[in-house]
């Protein structure tokens, strides 16, 4: 049996099992929304040989300006907040029903995020110790490094907003929206005052009220309390073009080199606004999709899909660089095509199909890593929540910059997600071990 056939057959037994009760449209927003972001990774990076036969990396968001006009629909990192809002306020209650306490609850999903990371940090950081020892110039490698890194920047915000959710949920069954509103006025407040002195480092802290906000929507969802959707839509989409076209704000939902303003890094108000829009607009076409998805063979895609969505995004920008590595080191390179001219369009198809042949391998090798593992040691929350924020830095400064610089080897990023899940009671090494182990005896069981 092919390993294709044996993970539908797989994934069609878990969907056969799912509940009356599940809302099946949550499983189906965040496989969507994740395969959205890779599609738009794989477009808008277009890397090309100068006349020097030297690669340049170049971003078609820059090249061809009119592309900006696409990241209003392809940024949809606000609908994986939303969805994260909703799943976490079903996973809490179900905490908080089960009284089970709030140390292992964070705990559980600590692990479950960090795990299939472990591997790609890994894997960077050997590749580029070797590469470095051969005499590969530490800014190429950093270059590189930092490109394959950009998706981990997600689970730095994201596990931080997971440590909050006590917090926030009870916020919201207290405040309702009014905890919605507190969050969208404080972001327009730091933006307001970041603008206003020119420094856009105090908007840092919109990584965090930006992504809360949505977060509290998602919470609305939850509660059935998400109503009039389509005017959210509306009221988002007039915001965001005010915002726009009035404001200081970029057309780009999606930042690129040279920028004088991101609207991702920080995220600003109009990303906010963009992801209110964002939400009304897919929540208003929910009754229709949860009938589609009421079709066995829809269902047990997006289950399959899920089943290792973490490994799919954070490998697929692995998977394109070593596609473009082996074209330059093989001569047919394809990479003298010029970015944005009609050649290249035209062959983009064909390159994505590239990518995903290239990634499905490494998705199936790696997918153990998205299973639960057990906790190894009991730890206060003190120290669970201590080691959970020293890897969310070190996440945070590898997708900024790499696993390498000028100088060498960049020691401190790389180290702080090992630091800081072994202070969490996660050794890294010695679960994936685990991860690895229980994987073959899987194996071995189904085999036999």
């Amino acid at each position: 049996m092919s390993i294709a056939r044996a993970l539908w057959n797989r994934a069609a037994q878990l969907a056969h099992g799912t509940p009356d009760d599940r809302n099946r449209y949550v499983d189906f927003l965040r496989a969507a929304s994740i395969l959205v972001v890779i599609c738009g990774h794989w477009l808008v990076a277009a890397p090309a040989l100068d006349g020097a036969g030297e690669i340049v990396a170049g971003n078609m968001l820059e090249i061809a300006p009119w592309t900006q006009w696409l990241t209003l629909a392809l940024q949809v990192m606000p609908i994986f907040f939303l969805v994260g809002g909703y799943a976490n306020a079903v996973a809490w209650e179900s905490a908080v029903r089960s009284e089970t306490p709030y140390v292992e609850w964070l705990a559980g999903r600590f692990r479950r995020l960090i795990a299939p990371v472990i591997p790609v940090v890994l894997t960077w950081a050997a590749i580029a110790t070797a590469a470095l020892g051969f005499g590969a110039s530490g800014d190429l490698i950093g270059l590189i490094s930092q490109a394959a890194l950009i998706p981990i920047w997600f689970l730095a915000v994201y596990v931080m907003v997971g440590v909050f959710v006590p917090l926030t949920y009870r916020a919201w069954q207290k405040f309702g929206f009014g905890s919605f509103a507190a969050f969208v006025v404080a972001a327009a407040v730091v933006d307001a005052i970041s603008f206003a002195i020119s420094d856009r480092r105090l908007g840092m802290v919109n990584y965090f009220l930006v992504w809360l906000a949505v977060h509290q929507l998602g919470y609305a969802w939850r509660d059935a309390r998400f109503q009039n959707r389509l005017v959210w839509a509306a009221s988002g989409a007039i915001a965001t073009a005010a915002l726009v076209y009035f404001g200081p704000y970029p057309l780009a939902m999606v930042g690129f080199p040279g920028m004088e303003v991101s609207n991702t890094s920080p995220p600003t108000l109009a990303l906010l606004t963009l992801g209110i829009a964002q939400s009304g607009l897919v929540l208003a076409a929910e009754p229709f999709v949860r009938r589609f998805l009421d079709d066995a063979r829809v269902w047990t895609a997006t289950v399959l899909i899920n089943g290792m969505i973490m490994s799919v995004y954070l490998w697929h920008m692995t998977a394109m660089i070593a596609v473009y590595a082996l074209m330059l080191y093989s001569g047919t390179t394809g990479l003298d095509l010029v970015p944005g001219s009609d050649i290249w369009w035209t062959t983009r198809p064909l390159y994505m199909l590239a990518f995903a042949l290239f990634l499905f391998p490494i998705v199936i090798g790696v997918q153990r890593f998205e299973r639960p593992i057990a906790a190894a040691v009991a730890i206060s929350r003190t120290r669970l929540i201590a080691g959970a924020s020293i890897v969310c830095v070190g996440l945070a400064m590898l997708s900024a910059g790499g696993v390498a610089s000028g100088n060498g080897l960049r020691i401190l990023p790389t180290l702080l997600p090992f630091v800081g899940t072994g202070i969490a009671g996660f050794g890294p090494l010695r679960s994936l071990a685990t991860i690895s182990t229980r994987s073959q005896g899987c194996s071995a069981s189904s085999r036999s």
